[in-house]
């Protein structure tokens, strides 16, 4: 009875792990095609995503759009002079805020599509 479980043990591992080995070799080959195709869109989404809420956040087109309309409904000359050059340094200053946002979500793309280029490169350089 003993033998018999440890003969049907060994048999199943040997089944299962030339399956795991087999899935490990697919998913070996087939990561390139996934991180550069659906990964980078993904990626590339979430950036977009991640831009609109900083946008969002920032709120820079409603300051544009509203860049010639008075503060608090002062009408004079004074007031809208005011406004103006208030809304345009808040457009000024959130713009270069938008443009770090920006390029940080360029910078975390180029991450991304050089990420296993360096990896092959580090693994080979171990190696030689």
């Amino acid at each position: 009875m003993i033998v018999k479980f440890t003969f049907m043990l060994t048999n199943n591992f040997a089944l299962y792990g030339g399956k795991i080995i087999v899935e490990i070799i697919w998913d070996i080959i087939r990561f390139p095609l996934w991180w550069y195709s659906r990964g980078l869109m993904e990626v590339s989404q979430g950036l977009l995503n991640f831009l609109r809420n900083r946008e969002k956040a920032l709120a820079l087109f409603v300051w544009v759009k509203n860049i010639f309309k008075p503060m608090y409904a002062q009408r004079d000359w004074q007031g809208i002079l005011i406004s103006f050059f208030m809304r345009l340094i808040q457009i000024i200053i959130r713009g270069l805020i938008m443009v770090f946002w920006i390029f940080f979500s360029l910078a975390v793309l180029c991450f991304w599509l050089v990420l296993p280029l360096l990896v092959i490169y580090e693994i080979l350089w171990q190696i030689l």
